[in-house]
């Protein structure tokens, strides 16, 4: 059974998590600072930690920097901001994903679930043993360029089709849902909306997948959205 620690001061969203991930059999320990959450976590030995991004013992400072120092265990931060520029700063602050504010708690326990799987990949490898390769596909994106290549041959790209694959590119594995994909282009493409997602993804896998039916780097995760797995 994996233990949860999350850290969040507000009491109905902590109280509804906490109620949720009791229910899918997780032991779940719940604290409303970040530096109560330090003491905690030799105590609770968390397997990953749900971590609010505005803490009130912190005055607006991100959380993640001060976590990573205590320890390695993955971080799932859960924000009402939806700013795409804050979502990858806190990802480089070391966050392993970031899930926005409303979110359903299915897809929460979809993220959960799948950090766990590439922790079990990452433990495989390290005792020297290889899972089966995703792809042989070698993609390369190239920002100051704005170029990406597949197999050191250059696709051309719409400027949407490029800012998804970006987005997929610097955060590989994790799940960004169609409303995630739909902010990210809000202001560069003002027709976007979740059938455009689709056809954009549609297009992109035509144009980097081996078999574009079978796709193995942009995958679907039903009811959700999609991920990039290179």
């Amino acid at each position: 059974m994996s233990n949860v620690l999350i850290i969040e001061d507000d009491n109905m969203l902590g109280d509804t998590l906490s109620l949720y991930l009791t229910g899918e059999g997780y032991n779940v320990t719940r604290v409303t600072q970040a530096t109560k959450g330090i003491t905690q976590l030799d105590i609770v030995q968390p397997d990953i930690i749900l971590l609010d991004l505005l803490l009130p013992d912190l005055d607006g400072i991100n959380p993640c920097p001060l976590i990573r120092r205590h320890t390695d265990v993955p971080i799932i931060v859960i924000s009402s901001e939806n700013n795409i520029s804050e979502r990858i700063r806190t990802l480089t602050l070391g966050a392993d994903d970031y899930i926005c504010k409303p979110f359903s708690m299915q897809e929460l326990k979809a993220r959960i679930e799948a950090l766990f799987r590439r922790i079990e990949i990452t433990r495989l490898q390290g005792k020297g043993l290889t899972p089966e390769a995703e792809s042989e596909t070698d993609i390369v994106l190239d920002l100051a360029r704005r170029m990406i290549t597949v197999n050191g041959q250059i696709v051309e790209m719409t400027f949407s089709e490029f800012e998804i694959m970006k987005l997929f590119y610097l955060n590989r594995g994790i799940v960004f849902s169609r409303y995630a994909l739909i902010q990210a282009l809000r202001g560069t493409d003002s027709f976007i909306n979740e059938r455009a997602v689709d056809v954009h993804i549609n297009h992109l896998r035509r144009k980097i997948e081996q078999d574009p039916k079978k796709p193995k780097l942009i995958r679907t995760i039903w009811g959700i959205g999609y991920k990039f797995m290179q």
